[in-house]
C-alpha cells in the first residue's frame, strides 16, 4: 500500500475534488492538511453536485476514513453544516471522520477582522474570501489561538475566549469602527460545539502513524494550489498556509520519509481567483468564452475565475517545489471547440527570456508570455476512456506539456463525472 499526496499545481481550482474522490475508491484514509473553509471541492456523483469545504471528498466512499489535520483551521459551524448536509444525502459520517485536537478554531472575530481589513484596503486588496482564515493563522502564529482541544475544558475555553475578545474588541472598535462582540454569547456558542464535535476529535498524528504501519492506502490532499502558498506563491496574493507537498508533514504530524508519491493536479488551461499578476490571462471575449465553457466560478464564493492559456513556467515551478511524480490533467474537454491552442513556454522581461518563475511581483507583472501555437482537435473528448482513442491533436497537446515540464501526465479528466476519466497504463494507485 502507499501514501500519496494530491497537490494543486496552479492557483487552485484545478479539479482536485474530482481526482481525490476518484482515487478515494481505493483509499482507506483520505487526510486534509491545511487551509480552511476558504477552499471548495466540487464532485459530481450520479448527476448530483457535492461542494465540500472542510470534509475531504473521500467521505463519499463508504469504506474511507476522512481526516482533518492539525494544519487546518476549522470553522465549527461550517463543519457541522457539512456533516448535516452529507447525512441528509444518506452518507454515514459516524466513525469515518476524525479531526485533530491540535487544529485551530476559526472564531467570529476572525471573520470580522478578515472582512474589515479587506474593506479598509483602498489599494492592494488581496481578494480574500472573508472566511477568517488569515486572522486565524495570525493568532496561531501569535500563540493566542484557540484549538479544538480547548473545547474539552470549559474553564480554559472561557478564559481564552474572554482574553481574545477583549483584545479584538479594541481593534474592531477603534480601528475598524465595528460593533463590540458579545463575550458571553460566543463562549456559550463554542461550548455547545464541544458536545456536537466530541465524537470526531482524535490525535491524528498517532492515527496516521498506525495507519501507515498497518500498510493502509492513504491519500493526502491539500487545498488551494502551489501559487497560493504563503512561502512560494505570488505573495502577498496568497493563502495563509502551505498547500505545497511539504505542508503535508507539518499539517498531519507525519515524517517526509512516509510519502511515496506526489501527484500534481493541473488544469488544461490556467485560472485564478482574486487579485494578483497572471501572465497568460485572456482579455475581452476570450476570457468570457473560456469561463462559460469551463464553468469557471468559485465553489466557495461564486466569484468568476480569471482564465488564461496553459503556463509551462508555472508547471515547471510546481514540479520542482512539490517534487511531483506525475500530473493529473483536468478539463481537457473544455478545449474541445477551440481551433488553436496556445502554451506559454517562457516569459520575456526587459527583452530577456525568463524560464524560472520570478519571486518579485513587479517583475512578474511586466512579464510577457512567449507562446507556441498548436492546432485544436475540434471534436468532443467527453466520451473517450482510452488514451489511444483521443484525437491526434489532443494527444499532441498532452505530449507537448509532458515534454516541456518533464513530468508524465498519468490521469486525464474529460468531464466532471467520475467515469469521464482516462488512466494511462503506467498509473497505479
Amino acid at each position: 500500500m502507499s501514501v500519496n499526496i494530491i497537490i494543486g499545481s496552479q492557483w487552485g481550482d484545478e479539479g482536485k475534488g474530482k481526482i481525490v474522490d476518484l482515487l478515494s475508491k481505493n483509499a482507506d484514509v483520505v487526510a486534509r492538511y491545511q487551509g480552511g473553509a476558504n477552499a471548495g471541492h466540487s464532485i459530481v456523483l450520479q448527476g448530483d453536485k457535492y461542494i465540500l469545504h472542510l470534509i475531504p471528498s473521500g467521505i463519499l466512499h463508504p469504506q474511507t476514513t476522512c481526516i482533518i489535520g492539525n494544519g487546518v483551521v476549522v470553522d465549527p459551524g461550517v463543519l457541522l453544516d457539512e456533516i448535516q448536509f452529507l447525512e441528509s444525502k444518506g452518507i454515514n459520517i459516524s466513525g469515518r471522520l476524525l479531526i485533530s485536537h491540535r487544529a485551530h478554531l476559526i472564531m467570529p472575530y476572525h471573520k470580522l477582522l478578515d472582512q474589515a481589513q479587506e474593506d479598509l484596503s483602498a489599494e492592494g486588496k488581496i481578494g480574500t474570501t472573508g472566511r477568517g482564515i488569515g486572522p486565524a493563522y495570525v493568532d496561531k502564529v501569535n500563540r493566542t489561538g484557540i484549538r479544538i482541544v480547548d473545547l474539552l475544558d470549559k474553564d480554559i475555553l472561557t478564559h481564552k475566549i474572554q482574553l481574545n475578545i477583549n483584545q479584538k474588541n479594541q481593534i474592531l472598535e477603534k480601528i475598524y469602527k465595528r460593533d463590540r462582540l458579545d463575550v458571553a454569547a460566543i463562549t456559550q456558542e463554542y461550548l455547545s460545539f464541544d458536545k456536537k464535535m466530541d465524537e470526531y476529535i482524535a490525535d491524528i498524528s498517532i492515527y496516521m502513524e498506525q495507519a501507515i504501519r498497518d500498510r493502509k492506502n492513504i491519500l493526502i490532499e491539500g487545498a488551494q494550489g502551489t501559487l497560493l502558498d504563503i512561502d512560494f506563491g505570488t505573495y502577498p496574493y496568497v493563502t495563509s498556509s502551505n498547500p505545497i507537498s511539504g505542508g503535508a508533514c507539518t499539517g498531519l504530524g507525519i515524517g517526509p520519509t512516509r510519502i511515496d508519491r506526489v501527484i500534481g493536479i493541473i488544469k488544461a488551461y490556467t485560472t485564478r481567483v482574486g487579485h494578483g499578476p497572471f501572465p497568460t490571462e485572456f482579455s475581452g471575449e476570450m476570457s468570457n468564452r473560456m469561463r462559460e465553457l469551463g464553468d469557471e466560478y468559485g465553489a466557495t464564493t461564486g466569484r468568476p475565475r480569471r482564465c488564461g492559456w496553459f503556463d509551462a513556467v508555472i508547471a515547471n515551478y510546481a514540479a520542482r517545489i512539490n517534487g511531483l511524480d506525475c500530473f493529473a490533467l483536468t478539463k481537457l474537454d473544455v478545449l474541445d471547440t477551440l481551433a488553436e491552442i496556445k502554451i506559454c513556454t517562457a516569459y520575456r522581461f526587459d527583452e530577456r527570456p525568463i524560464t524560472n518563475f520570478p519571486a518579485d511581483l513587479r517583475t512578474l507583472k511586466q512579464c510577457q508570455p512567449e507562446y507556441i501555437i498548436l492546432a485544436g482537435w475540434e471534436v468532443s473528448t467527453k466520451p473517450i476512456r482510452d488514451y489511444n482513442d483521443l484525437p491526434e491533436n489532443a494527444k499532441k497537446y498532452i505530449e507537448t506539456i509532458e515534454s516541456l515540464v518533464g513530468i508524465p501526465v498519468s490521469i486525464i479528466s474529460v468531464g466532471p463525472d467520475r467515469d469521464q476519466t482516462i488512466f494511462q497504463e503506467r498509473f497505479r494507485l
